[in-house]
């Protein structure tokens, strides 16, 4: 079996739900050896978001050439990018990079409602960052945001949105209808080439801190050994109905507690 390198971009969690050190449990829970560059240093928790410390732009690109002069990456995954400059540090480097995949975690606000993309930023996202990328994965306000329109209410208007951020230049987008509040979880992954449906039993807990970053990281994982990407969402989404199904296992925090990464261990 080919060893993966996989790179996270994004910010910290210390409660190790979201961010950063929840990609990095996704990626060793799925058989990738994981690397990081910070983007922002996010004072948080299970109950909320407290403070965000700022990372120089320079900063940021000093962290990726440091990884990306010395270790082969294989794939990669961006999460909170936080403001414009960050955004456009990220977007030049990944033009030298040669990637064979990256995962677009489109991430703008917390579980707890705190914002973690300022508005500003939001264009950029969209002009610099979704033509280079492989895959996004917006949940539906996301997906609002980067078209500035009105949230999707139902699925026929998930693929309508879907459609039209694939005319932004990126190849595939998966559109995550969690937030439909149905009694299942519908997602849509939209290509040039159709659009397939994917959906699992909604479960019932209130853990469901780091999500969207532990998805997306899986994605990125996973998707150098499987043809293409239904395989791989195939392949994610069972690991993350599992991680939440066993979420109620942990006792980490008082507030929206994380997924269990490692349910297949203990």
């Amino acid at each position: 079996m080919k060893r993966i390198n996989a790179l996270t971009i994004a910010g910290t969690d210390p409660s190790g739900g979201a961010g950063v050190q929840a990609d990095l449990k996704a990626f060793s829970a799925l058989a990738a050896y994981g690397t990081s560059v910070i983007t922002a240093l996010v004072a948080q928790n299970t109950c909320g978001v407290q403070s965000v410390y700022r990372i120089e732009p320079e900063f940021v690109g000093a962290q990726l050439d440091s990884v990306l002069n010395d270790v082969r990456i294989d794939t990669a995954k961006i999460g909170m990018l936080s403001e414009t400059a960050i955004v456009q540090v990220v977007a030049e480097k990944l033009k030298r990079a040669d990637i064979p995949c990256v995962v677009l975690d489109t991430v703008m606000v917390a579980k707890s409602g705190d914002a973690l993309l300022s508005p500003d930023a939001i264009a950029s996202v969209r002009e610099l960052l979704l033509p280079q990328v492989s895959l996004i994965t917006p949940n539906l306000p996301e997906a609002a945001a980067l078209l500035d329109c009105a949230p999707a209410q139902n699925e026929d208007e998930m693929l309508t949105q879907g459609e039209a951020l694939l005319a932004f230049g990126c190849p595939a987008v998966l559109m995550k209808g969690g937030h439909l509040g149905n009694t299942e979880s519908p997602d849509w992954l939209i290509t040039r080439a159709g659009a397939e449906r994917f959906t699992a039993p909604r479960v019932n807990t209130r853990h469901t801190h780091g999500t969207g970053c532990s998805l997306s990281a899986a994605l990125a994982a996973l998707r150098p050994r499987h043809a293409d990407w239904a395989e791989t969402l195939r392949e994610a989404k069972a690991w993350l109905q599992q991680a939440l199904m066993q979420a109620d296992t942990l006792e980490v925090g008082k507030g929206i507690g994380p997924v269990h990464h490692f349910h297949r261990w203990w």
